[in-house]
């Protein structure tokens, strides 16, 4: 028996999207998007090289753990630092005055390069929302790069922790909600994650030389408007929770740093029970999984992907920008579907998509898109 947490609430109902959306002066546009990443570029054969270096003892002790990293999908990664830095034992302090430094570089980029596409400021700025999973800051980054940036005093924060690799989803159905509150208002919303401050050479398991093969650091930001319909308007975004799943993905929290919490049977449990969960939030939204013409999903692994197509019953090998994607640029956690969304918004979007992305708790989270033109 599935649990829902229903923060579904369609923001629309009377509108007829098959007559297009130029006058749903009541929905949320997405006018900008842009991404940007930290100037380290790492090779999949050089991680695994220093991985079997750091963790000799475990290679040799399993055999199989040689074939995780050619396994995942992954050619290179963008990371905070060289990769030196990770191999020199680093605790708290260490990893959050690269979280802030480098943090902040990458919430500017991102964010001044959403407004621009936008043809905004961030004087226009009403509410920003920002969401990171992978440092701790207070005051958090969207303060920090306050005076930096140019917002006004009065601007609003929304900093969310926890989230995991689904902000990047849950992220924008939150900054939607925001703008609808607030009509005519702008909101940004930045998304993100220096997943690469979390490697441990002190932590010789398995778990974490799967992390090791996976994650790279990124952000995104988005601009929206209620009333304007830009690339796309947001028409409705839901979750979903399963009970008991607290140990899928997460954080453990010592004191030398995070430790990633990954179940190995997680494209597994996404196989069985994502699809039905989708269904159910897209039926609070007042749709099917017929009425979608594009999945755009969060890659966490190349296994993850498959398990979604299959539980989605998509076309093996229809997920392509999400698998492009994660080659180029690893699992950036919360920000990586949106980096997805680029491509499809690139390549042409159809008349609807849905953002789909899974993450702690262990949860779903679906926002529908539909083309405003």
């Amino acid at each position: 028996m599935l649990n829902r947490i229903d923060f579904t609430a369609p923001l629309q109902h009377d509108v007829d999207i098959s007559a297009g959306v130029s006058g749903a002066s009541h929905l949320v546009g997405l006018l900008s998007l842009a991404t940007a990443l930290p100037p380290y570029v790492v090779g999949q054969e050089e991680v695994a090289a220093m991985a079997q270096l750091l963790f000799t003892d475990l290679f040799e002790r399993s055999p199989s753990m040689a074939s995780v990293f050619a396994n995942t999908g992954i050619r290179k990664r963008h990371v905070a630092r060289p990769v030196a830095w990770y191999l020199e034992p680093r605790g708290w302090p260490e990893r959050t005055a690269v979280y802030v430094e480098e943090g902040s570089r990458l919430f500017v980029e991102a964010a001044n390069k959403a407004l621009d596409a936008a043809g905004c400021v961030a004087n226009d700025v009403d509410v920003v929302v920002f969401i990171s999973s992978t440092g701790i800051a207070t005051p958090s980054l969207d303060a920090v790069v306050h005076r930096q940036m140019g917002f006004r005093p009065d601007i609003e924060r929304v900093p969310v922790f926890g989230l995991g690799c689904a902000g990047g989803v849950s992220g924008l159905a939150i900054a939607s909600r925001m703008a609808a509150a607030r009509p005519g208002s702008t909101v940004l919303m930045v998304s993100l994650e220096l997943c690469s401050l979390a490697f441990r050479s002190d932590l010789v398991d398995k778990t974490n030389v799967i992390s090791t093969a996976l994650f790279g650091d990124g952000a995104a930001a988005c601009v929206l408007r209620s009333g304007q319909a830009g690339i796309a308007m947001i028409d409705g975004a839901g979750e979903h929770l399963w009970p008991d799943t607290l140990g899928i993905m997460g954080w453990n929290m010592d004191p030398v740093g995070f430790g990633v919490l990954l179940a190995p049977n997680l494209p597994a449990f996404a196989t069985t029970n994502l699809g039905p969960a989708v269904e159910g939030v897209l039926a609070r939204i007042g749709l099917g999984t017929a009425d979608i013409g594009r999945f755009i999903c969060h890659p966490g692994g190349a296994k993850v992907v498959t398990a979604i197509e299959r539980s989605l019953e998509l076309n093996q090998g229809s997920l392509d920008h999400e698998r492009t994607v994660l080659s180029d640029f690893g699992n950036m956690s919360a920000p990586t579907v949106l980096f997805v969304l680029a491509r499809a918004i690139a390549e042409g979007l159809p008349k609807r998509t849905a953002l789909l992305a899974m993450g702690p708790g262990f949860s779903a989270s679906c926002v529908s898109l539909v083309r405003a033109t």
